[in-house]
């Protein structure tokens, strides 16, 4: 695809990736048939393929208005095209890229851009959604049903076992998981004891950047980035091995420090060091499973309906940083039986904040997920999100829970 770069526009780094990835599509549509949102509306506009001739005209210089922006706002970046495309478009940079000069050329009227900043700062401050969360679960049998669905139980954490090998890895706490499932951190940090692989959180870490970065904030973004940087390099010199996340969508933007702070010179060397230490929790655990799997004889192994759960791959895990399998081999090995289901590409409509600024396209999706995972009669469904898991469960009575969980219960007994 040929475009005309604005000439003021040509000098910026930004456009000059944006020119790069233009020219690699050719315009074959293989994309609208992974697109989630051309599923549900038909609307070439809502594909990638439309979006992207939206971001040529905008990167030429044609003045945008609110098409460019609706589009571009109904995107849920899920990056299931780039798994498709024949021709490795790199779609989600491309996006990021377009939104970031929209914003400078087309601001968002006032109360657009309360709502985000409204979003940003309340999903952002854990301590802040922790106790708003608390409020709600106070108050959840006077809410309307629809609306006390999304309102998660407490769920204890247990005990997050002492900083005692000489393996040690970081763990990201996140925005809202510590609230919304304390456990999960606490079931990967007693796994990877299991493993004399010690888990430390630390202090003075933040958001990972995804809410800024996907809500319009680039400086705040790279801000939250380089402030992670500086709390966890001390613990890098140190010899750790790893930064993970245990949720998909961080450690999906962990692994794109390196790009995102490419043109800042007092971080993209450290950057690039800390995106090659990133890790999915998966991908730690998938080459241990044989060691996981020796402690099992003395532990009952789930049977009956018990053992048949589904599991649904978050799209920052199988699209964002291609891994495909490796939790689902892992719960495999220690007895789970995997339900198949259709569509299993396809993004289930959290995506971050996107169900709170897109709540129409949101529910529609999940409602088309849902169909096909309650369609295998599973027993729990399994994931490695906390926004896909909060999403889904608000839609079922069927147990959603993040994987890791389910391979803490059986080395501890629980199941």
């Amino acid at each position: 695809m040929y475009a005309a770069i604005d000439p003021d526009l040509k000098k910026t780094p930004e456009a000059q990736e944006a020119e790069s990835i233009l020219r690699a599509c050719v315009h074959c549509g293989f994309c609208l048939a992974t697109c989630p949102t051309y599923q549900v509306t038909g609307d070439e506009l809502d594909s990638p393929r439309g979006r992207i001739y939206l971001m040529k005209a905008l990167f030429e210089g044609q003045e945008p208005g609110e098409r460019t922006q609706y589009h571009l706002d109904r995107c849920l970046t899920c990056r299931a095209c780039e798994s498709t495309c024949p021709s490795g478009v790199r779609y989600g940079r491309l996006v990021d890229a377009g939104r970031s000069l929209l914003e400078q050329r087309f601001p968002r009227p006032l109360g657009a851009r309360v709502k985000r900043s409204l979003i940003r700062f309340g999903l952002g401050k854990p301590a802040l959604f922790g106790a708003a969360l608390k409020v709600g679960r106070a108050f959840k049998g006077l809410m309307p049903e629809q609306l006390a669905a999304s309102v998660p139980d407490v769920r204890p954490a247990g005990v997050w076992p002492p900083a005692r090998h000489a393996r040690r890895m970081i763990v990201l706490g996140g925005c809202v998981q510590p609230a919304l499932d304390p456990g999960t951190n606490a079931a990967a940090a007693r796994v990877l004891d299991r493993l004399e692989i010690s888990l430390v959180q630390v202090s003075g870490a933040g958001c990972c950047g995804a809410l800024p970065h996907h809500t319009g904030d680039h400086d705040g973004a790279l801000d939250a980035m380089r402030r992670n940087i500086d709390a966890w390099w001390p613990s890098i010199e140190a010899g750790a091995e790893a930064i993970i996340a245990t949720a998909s969508g961080c450690s999906s933007e962990l692994k794109d420090y390196g790009h995102l702070l490419r043109n800042d010179p007092a971080y993209a060397e450290r950057a690039m060091r800390v995106s090659a230490l990133v890790k999915d929790l998966s991908e730690i655990l998938a080459p241990l499973s044989e060691q996981l799997v020796h402690f099992m004889p003395l532990i009952r192994r789930p049977s009956g309906q018990a053992a048949r759960i589904t599991y649904h791959p978050p799209c920052s895990l199988q699209h964002g940083q291609q891994i495909r399998g490796k939790a689902e081999a892992l719960l495999s090995a220690m007895g789970y039986v995997l339900q198949p289901f259709a569509e299993s590409h396809l993004c289930c409509g959290s995506a971050g904040t996107y169900s709170l600024l897109q709540p129409a396209l949101s529910k529609a999706l999940k409602t088309r997920k849902l169909g096909h995972l309650l369609g295998t009669a599973p027993s729990l469904i399994a994931t490695a999100n906390i926004g896909c898991q909060t999403h889904l469960q608000s839609g079922t009575s069927v147990p959603v829970r993040h994987w890791i969980n389910l391979v803490d219960d059986l080395l501890h007994g629980k199941n």
